[in-house]
């Protein structure tokens, strides 16, 4: 897939909210597309749409959940140097809360590599830091363990279950203030159509709202308020 087409898939979904997606991919029969768990650190980060790099943590076991795992090959580091400018890492932290599977150090080289965002079902670690570094990051708070204190590092860009969501790499994440969405890859296209379809529907809606109407018939519309619709889109 070219980067001019994830371009402009991009923007457009820029425009749309995380809450009209589930609506969308509810439609198209995916339920479980909401990554729960994963909410902005920090208060009024833009909408932001990648790719997705997998990371996954299984729970700590001792003889590989050591300080000293950290420097091994197959590391949280080494994982950091593979991912591309614009991705969004997404992290399998399992869910847990009393240990950070990040922090500040790791959140600053993401940066450095122009790693749009970062989304977990865990906590981060050093939140001051991981604040200052100017990484978006969505997750469940923060915690002072290290990660070895209740993860263990598995790999990179495999499939993961994140916030009870599977990811696979290269599915579209889009997040906001609501949290963050999957788009399935192979789904990417028709969602977008229907996205901006359903955005623009919607603010035809808040404005027959702004003007006294009542709900019933209007959202959604009945065939006589489908017709108004389509009309207005024609001016």
């Amino acid at each position: 897939m070219s980067n001019t087409h994830d371009t402009a898939a991009f923007e457009a979904l820029a425009g749309v909210t995380t809450a009209t997606l589930t609506t969308i991919l509810l439609k198209k029969g995916l339920r479980n597309v909401w990554i729960r768990g994963a909410f902005p650190i920090a208060p009024g980060l833009p909408r932001l749409v990648g790719r997705a790099f997998t990371v996954r943590f299984i729970p700590a076991r001792e003889d590989l959940a050591t300080p000293e795992s950290w420097s091994s090959p197959k590391s949280t580091r080494a994982a950091i140097e593979q991912m591309p400018s614009g991705c969004i890492a997404v992290v399998d932290a399992n869910g847990v809360k009393d240990a950070g599977f990040w922090g500040d150090i790791l959140c600053a080289r993401m940066a450095k590599r122009g790693v749009a965002a970062l989304v977990s079902d865990g906590a981060v670690r050093d939140l001051a830091g991981v604040l200052s570094t100017g990484l978006p990051v969505w997750a469940a708070g923060a915690a002072a363990p290290p990660s070895v204190a209740a993860l263990t590092f598995v790999d990179w860009q495999q499939p993961v279950g994140c916030g009870g969501v599977a990811v696979f790499p290269d599915d579209v994440i889009v997040a906001d203030q609501d949290g963050a969405v999957v788009i399935p890859a192979a789904l990417l296209d028709d969602v977008v159509a229907a996205a901006v379809e359903q955005e623009r529907l919607e603010g035809w809606i808040m404005n027959e709202v702004d003007s006294g109407a009542a709900l019933p018939g209007l959202y959604p519309p009945n065939a006589e308020n489908k017709a108004r619709y389509e009309a207005s889109k024609k001016q």
